[in-house]
C-alpha cells in the first residue's frame, strides 16, 4: 500500500511539474513567477491560478481606462503572495482604481448642478502653464485657501474672460482641492439653476434654493448667460447673494461679461429698464468678491 501511494505522489508531482513548465513558456507567466522570489516546488502546486494572475497583470500593463478593464474585478488584480507555505491570492486595487476612488471620496463634499465630469475632476496639475495671466490668479487661490483653511472666512473671485479660456476649470480646481480637506461647496451652472428652479416651483424649490444660498462656499458659473428677468435677478440672484453676504460665505462667479457689462444686461429686462436693482446686484458681488480678467486662447478648440 505504501508502494502505491508512493506512486501516485510521484505522479501528482509529475504531472504538477509538468502543467508548471509548459506554463513556464508563456513570457508573461514565468515574468511574474520570476519576480515572486518563490521556491519552485510551491509555485507548481498553483500553475493555474498564477496563469490567471499572470493574464490579469498583463491586462493591466496595456489598459487604458477602468472602462475598458478586462480582468474579472474592473480595478482589481488577482495577485499572489506567499504566506508561510502557502500562496494567497487576494485582488488588488490598481492605481486608476484607487485614483477613482479617491476622486468619489472627496466629490462627496461638493454638490453640482449641471457641471461637466471634465470640470468636476478638475485638478491644479492639469493647469496650462503658458499664460501669465494666470499668475496672479494662483496667487490668489493659495492666498485664500490658508486664509479660509484657518477661519473659514474670506472673499470670493469674479473672474471673468473670453469663452474657453479656462474660468470654470480654475475655480473647480480650486473646489476640488479644498473638498479633499473636508470642505463642502456647491458648483452651479448658473443658467441651468434658473431652469431647474422654475421647474421645481412647489416640489422641491426650497430645497434646491436653500442648499445653493447656505452652500459654505458657492461657485456660480457662466452668470450672465441667462435669460434675465425680473424673477431671476430679484427672487434668485438677489436673495442668495444678500444672505451670502450677511452670513460672510465665500462666493465665486465666473462670466464672459465685467461687471460693468453684466450691470447694463442685468438692468434690461424683456419689460424694462431697472438699472436701479442691476446696480444693487453688482455691488453685493463687489462686497462677495474681487475681481480678476483671464484671457486666453480658447481652451476648447483643436
Amino acid at each position: 500500500m505504501k508502494a502505491i501511494q508512493n506512486y501516485l505522489k510521484k505522479n501528482e508531482t509529475g504531472n504538477l511539474k509538468r502543467n508548471y513548465m509548459d506554463a513556464y513558456q508563456n513570457e508573461s507567466f514565468h515574468h511574474l513567477v520570476d519576480t515572486l522570489n518563490i521556491e519552485e516546488n510551491l509555485l507548481m502546486k498553483y500553475t493555474s491560478q498564477l496563469e490567471e494572475a499572470a493574464v490579469e497583470k498583463e491586462n493591466c500593463k496595456h489598459c487604458r481606462n477602468l472602462v475598458t478593464c478586462k480582468n474579472k474585478m474592473k480595478g482589481y488584480c488577482y495577485t499572489p503572495r506567499k504566506e508561510k507555505q502557502r500562496i494567497i491570492f487576494s485582488y488588488e486595487m490598481c492605481s486608476r482604481k484607487e485614483k477613482q476612488e479617491a476622486l468619489l471620496a472627496y466629490q462627496k463634499n461638493i454638490h453640482y448642478f449641471r457641471i461637466p465630469k471634465q470640470i468636476a475632476m478638475a485638478s491644479f496639475q492639469d493647469f496650462y502653464k503658458d499664460s501669465k495671466g494666470r499668475v496672479p490668479i494662483l496667487k490668489y487661490f493659495q492666498s485664500f485657501m490658508e486664509e479660509y483653511l484657518k477661519t473659514k472666512k474670506g472673499k470670493g473671485l469674479y473672474l471673468c474672460g473670453s469663452f474657453g479660456s479656462g474660468k470654470t476649470y480654475m475655480l473647480a480646481a480650486l473646489f476640488n482641492e479644498l473638498a479633499k480637506k473636508g470642505v463642502e461647496s456647491c458648483m452651479v451652472y448658473y443658467p441651468e439653476l434658473l431652469r431647474l428652479l422654475k421647474s421645481s416651483f412647489g416640489s422641491s424649490y426650497e430645497e434646491k434654493f436653500t442648499m445653493v444660498k447656505k452652500a459654505p462656499l458657492l461657485l456660480l458659473d457662466d452668470i450672465g448667460a441667462e435669460n434675465v428677468t425680473p424673477w431671476s435677478r430679484d427672487e434668485v440672484l438677489g436673495p442668495i447673494l444678500q444672505y451670502r453676504m450677511e452670513e460672510e460665505l465665500p462666493t465665486f462667479f465666473t462670466s464672459n461679461f465685467t461687471l460693468e457689462e453684466l450691470e447694463k444686461l442685468l438692468g434690461e429686462t424683456k419689460n424694462s429698464i431697472e438699472m436701479v436693482k442691476a446696480r444693487r446686484i453688482i455691488e453685493r458681488i463687489k462686497q462677495l468678491s474681487e475681481s480678476m480678467v483671464l484671457n486666453s486662447k480658447n481652451r476648447r478648440e483643436g
